[in-house]
């Protein structure tokens, strides 16, 4: 009998042991909110830092004009001339859906600033924070 409660001490302190490791905190990646309003949020954010606060000269003529709170269910930031906000904007970045579906469109994507304005779109949308 006594090699039989050896192996079930064993299997006890095994299971303990299994049970305490399932109950350790494990690290988690949290990926971004995919959501419409929460990529344009981001989109958002950084446009203004990366665009215009940091006196970007590609944006120095233009104003940033976010729209997230929209009843249309496709949140969306303008650009438009610094001088008249209420001129048709040349540039609209605008997500709809969760996942979200991201869309550029306007005078400035037909521009030379047209590729760069497309990478840094998609990387603010995908988390990232970074101006280049």
């Amino acid at each position: 009998m006594r090699p039989r409660l050896a192996v079930l001490r064993v299997f006890a302190l095994a299971a303990t042991a299994a049970l305490v490791a399932s109950c350790q905190s494990k690290p988690s990646v949290r990926a971004p909110d995919r959501s419409a309003l929460s990529t344009m949020e981001r989109v958002a954010v950084s446009a203004n830092s990366c665009w215009f606060k940091s006196r970007d000269a590609a944006f120095a003529a233009y104003k940033l004009a976010p729209e997230l709170n929209s009843f249309s269910g496709r949140p969306r930031i303008l650009v438009v001339h610094e001088g008249s906000p209420e001129s048709r904007p040349l540039l609209v970045v605008q997500a709809e859906g969760n996942p979200s579906k991201l869309d550029a469109f306007g005078p400035m994507m037909q521009s030379p600033l047209g590729p760069r304005i497309a990478q840094d779109v998609t990387r603010w949308a995908s988390g990232s924070k970074s101006c280049s």
